[in-house]
């Protein structure tokens, strides 16, 4: 206990460390690149982000058992060390090979590759995956475009520990470094393509009308719902179940609670981060608006999880409590900054509500061996947060995002993205930013879940035909030889 009581103030000592950092730079960064001998403070908000990879696997870890928690920070470690290798080598260039094209970000001049096979019949902004800057080589990095690798590393890390933490206990750890290398080189950049580098989900406003095109401000999709949904793919492939006798989920015990609420607060602090500290990101958006909302939302999502579990069994559970704060997080990152303040504490409630149903029907009725909760936590999480920005965006924020309403939207100057519930003076955008959330969903259940539970599926009963076989070989290879004993034996 003393070593993780230890390990515990060590960490928040270097979160302060952060904190004094941030504070004493003054203002928060502005949006754009700032580029300076010193380390700034968008170079510090974005180091803040490497805490979301860190936090995920202190409450992993803190929610195992003593047994398998090294397994599972393990686990989490090697995803961050994945994530940020794999995506700095090829990652990068299959999400913003095509970045030049729909940015004038300093440097990202040299990223004009995006391959599609129907832009040809239908026209441009149907792109599907980057071809350029593999190995960050050609022409010499910007300042610039560096920060957006750090910082894209840093989702990219988040992202393959969900579905790794998820799996830790339940593969080898050569199948979990097998399936993380598979969804950091393919599914992740690929689908981080279609949402923010220019690809054609975030192009739909343009091409056929939907609204401002599909919108996932900080990854509520695109980094955990993604993760969550290649995590259960694995699952549903391997055939992971868990026994259970009747209807009744118990929450599982958490073995180290200090750590737990450590990671909690470390995700809190990395969120700011996340949510700030994307260099490409541009328009009318208040920081302070986005900060707020986070806020808001996470404390929400803890006092609904924590009342519901409270009334349900009588007795608080901090592991619900935390996970509560989690899945509101997540929820909120899609939308922080297109919602009001009421609009983000509903999304973040909402969140907190479903996490404890959505757990009860995956383990007790499903009995998916889900350890970390991740398709709760971070799959329907996500998904709520995608289609509660169709409904609940405000108009106020987001002018010209993907390019649609530069000047004006709807007949209404400086409107953005809006959905259904807009403040008063804008137009609702109704339900045309709603179906392009919609399609952002279907586009992310089919290359997240469907694409690997496929090929998961069809690699696993390749195997075991493979090992039937040879089991049949070695079966009639020790008859013949065993018979020839025996009559040896008899003759003799």
């Amino acid at each position: 206990m003393s070593r993780t009581m230890l390990l515990s103030g060590a960490l928040i000592g270097v979160a302060a460390l952060i904190s004094a950092a941030w504070v004493g730079n003054g203002d928060l960064p502005t949006w754009g690149i700032a580029v300076g001998t010193d380390l700034d403070v968008s170079l510090v908000v974005i180091c803040l982000a490497y805490l979301v990879p860190a936090g995920l696997t202190v409450i992993a870890a803190g929610a195992s058992d003593e047994r398998s928690a090294a397994t599972v920070a393990a686990a989490g470690l090697a995803g961050i060390g994945l994530g940020v290798v794999v995506y700095v080598s090829i990652g990068f260039a299959f999400q913003s090979g095509g970045l030049g094209l729909v940015s004038d970000l300093r440097g990202a001049a040299t990223l004009v590759s995006e391959w599609s096979p129907l832009d040809i019949a239908w026209g441009p902004g149907w792109g599907i995956i980057g071809l350029d800057g593999f190995f960050l080589m050609g022409s010499p990095m910007s300042a610039g475009l560096l920060r957006v690798v750090l910082f894209q590393a840093a989702l990219a890390a988040s992202a393959v520990c969900i579905p790794m933490l998820a799996l830790a206990r339940r593969v080898s750890f050569l199948a979990l470094l097998g399936l993380g290398l598979a969804f950091s080189v393919l599914i992740y950049p690929i689908y981080g393509n279609w949402v923010w580098g220019g690809g054609y989900l975030s192009r739909l406003g343009g091409t056929v009308g939907l609204g401002h095109g599909f919108v996932d401000y900080a990854g509520a999709g695109a980094v955990h719902a993604l993760g969550a949904f290649f995590a259960l793919a694995a699952i549903l492939a391997f055939g992971l179940k868990v026994e259970r006798h009747g209807d009744v989920a118990e929450p599982p015990p958490v073995h180290f609670p200090l750590v737990a609420v450590l990671g909690a607060f470390l995700l809190l602090l990395g969120w700011f981060g996340l949510v700030l500290g994307d260099p490409v990101l541009s328009g009318n958006v208040s920081q302070e608006r986005i900060l707020f909302n986070v806020l808001l939302a996470a404390c929400g999502g803890v006092l609904v999880s924590s009342l519901y579990v409270w009334f349900v069994t009588g007795r608080p559970d901090l592991l619900m409590v935390v996970r509560g704060m989690v899945a509101s997080l997540v929820a909120v990152s899609a939308s922080c900054p297109f919602v009001s303040g009421w609009g983000a504490l509903i999304v973040g409630a909402v969140a907190g509500l479903v996490l404890p149903l959505s757990i009860y029907v995956f383990e007790a009725k499903l009995r998916l061996d889900d350890s970390t909760s991740s398709l709760a936590t971070h799959g329907i999480s996500g998904l709520w947060g995608l289609i509660a920005l169709g409904v609940l965006a405000d108009g106020t924020s987001g002018a010209g995002w993907n390019g649609v309403g530069v000047s004006q939207y709807l007949g209404v100057e400086g409107q953005g993205v809006s959905g259904f519930l807009v403040s008063s003076g804008f137009q609702p955008d109704w339900p045309a930013q709603l179906y392009a959330q919609v399609v952002g969903v279907m586009a992310l259940l089919v290359l997240g879940l469907g694409v690997p539970w496929l090929a998961l599926t069809t690699v696993n009963s390749f195997k075991r035909r493979m090992a039937r076989a040879r089991s049949g070989s070695e079966i009639a290879g020790e008859e013949s030889p065993g018979e020839t004993r025996v009559s040896g034996s008899e003759d003799s």
